[in-house]
This record gives structure tokens, sequence and C-alpha cells, in this order.
């Protein structure tokens, strides 16, 4: 079903952080670059969309706080403001997952047009932040088209890891596919770099291959491999946070930085 292009009731941009492939640093990544985002002032809602809820517990919500969450809203069973949760960080809301989240494919298949409950939510709700950010589970199924659809634009996270490479190709048909048919405006917002280790040979060449390819789409900034980011989550907190001054942050606030220019050259 082929849907007209989606304006939404006021000025915001919703990313979804998106690859199959777990273990790519896509929860770090929609955690640190939401909350360096934060820091300049920006306000940003991340949506957690994968059952694991590992955003959820970075950003330091515990399973008793996860009542109403993105599970509720796709169900229908609230409206996607009552699900909204402030965190720690000023400026930075999150709605929080749970595993309910994994019954949902199952549960909505007959419901018409499933694929658009969180677009229509998100709609309803009126939502008034500079940036909404998607952290989808690690594979293409009901929760991820549900971001696709949503979304104004996709940022992939990709390991430096020969077999990164292979599945990229499968994510990049998918968005175009959800693109052609679903979500007109839907565009690659960039790829990201992550876990790059400087002492590995393949991960340079991984890099080159990937910059090669995508070009320009492919932002200058790389996320290493890093310790204390890997540390921060068992704690509740971003990276950025838990240790500014570690590589890995210092990473993601020159991402955050990329992203801002990214911004404000498309809008010029």
């Amino acid at each position: 079903m082929t849907q007209a292009p989606w304006v939404p009731s006021r000025p915001r941009r919703i990313i979804a952080i998106a690859n199959q492939k777990g273990g790519v640093g896509k929860t770090t990544t929609a955690i640190n670059l939401a909350t360096a985002l934060a820091a300049v002032k920006k306000s940003v809602l991340l949506i957690d969309l994968d059952p694991q809820g590992n955003a959820s517990t970075g950003l330091g919500v515990g399973n008793a706080l996860r009542a109403k969450g993105s599970y509720q809203v796709l169900a229908g069973m609230i409206p996607a403001r009552d699900a909204i949760q402030p965190t720690d960080i000023p400026k930075l809301s999150i709605i929080p997952a749970d595993m309910h989240l994994a019954g949902a494919e199952v549960e909505l298949v007959s419901v018409p047009e499933r694929e658009f409950r969180l677009r229509a939510a998100l709609d309803m709700a009126d939502l008034d932040y500079d940036y909404v950010l998607i952290d989808c589970p690690p594979a293409l199924g009901f929760l991820t088209l549900n971001a696709l659809c949503a979304a104004h634009a996709v940022m992939v996270p990709l390991q430096c890891e020969f077999f990164a490479l292979e599945g990229i190709s499968h994510l990049m048909k998918t968005i175009e596919r959800v693109k052609r048919a679903l979500n007109p405006r839907l565009d690659i917002q960039g790829i990201v770099l992550t876990m790059y280790d400087s002492r590995n040979n393949l991960a340079g060449m991984v890099a080159d291959d990937v910059r090669e390819y995508f070009g320009d789409k492919v932002y200058k900034t790389v996320i290493p491999r890093n310790v204390r980011v890997s540390e921060a989550p068992s704690h509740g907190k971003p990276a950025l946070v838990y240790d500014l001054r570690c590589a890995g942050s210092q990473a993601y606030v020159r991402l955050a930085g990329e992203i801002l220019k990214q911004e404000k050259s498309a809008a010029a």
C-alpha cells in the first residue's frame, strides 16, 4: 500500500538507528548520540524499540519503571505521550521497552496497516522535540519496519569487520523498498563506523572499503573500541556521563557535531 509523503505536525527530525546484525554498537550509539545532542541543548526523545531493553537499561530505567513503554504504544493501549519518561540527562527523555515487545509482531499480525503503528502514535502525540531517535532491534522485522516507516532517515552503525559488509547490502535494499512503497521521504542519514581498532589491519581495510562504496554518507568520525564505553551501561549511565574524557565519549561528541552540521547544511 503506497502512502503519501508524511509531514509531522511539528518540526522535528526522526532518526531510526538500525542494523539487522547484533553487536555493532547500535544501542551504544543511540544512547550516547542522544546524550551528546541533549548536552548542546537539543531536546531529544529516545524510543527503545528493542525487546531486550538495553537502551532503557543504559539510561538507568529499571524494570519497575517500564510498565508503560513502546509495547503499550504499539498495541494502542496508551498514547505515546503517556509512555515518555524523563532521564537523569537534562533535555533527554525516553520511551522504554521490555520483553513484552517481543510478542508485538504476533499480536498485531491481523491489525490493518500495522507497519504504521509507531508513525501514527507519534503523529497523534504532537511531540515537540528537536530529535526523536529510535533504537531498533537487531532484525529486519515488524519493529524495525515500524521505525523505518516513522523515520525521516536511517543511521547505520557498522562494525569494522568483514562480515559487517555482507549485511549492509541487505539493509540498504530493505531501506530502498520501504522508501519506494511505504515512506517516500526516508533517506540515509549516514553510516557510522564503530568498534574501530587501529591496531587491526582488517578494521582499516573495512573502513576504506565502506568509504569507497558509500562516499560522503560515511561520517568522518569513527567510534573506537573503548573499555569505558563498554563499562558504562552496567552503571546505568551513558559513556558521556560515566567518563566524558575517554576516547569513545569524545568520538560521540564529534559525531553529534557532524550531524548538527549536516542538518544545518541540509536546511540552508
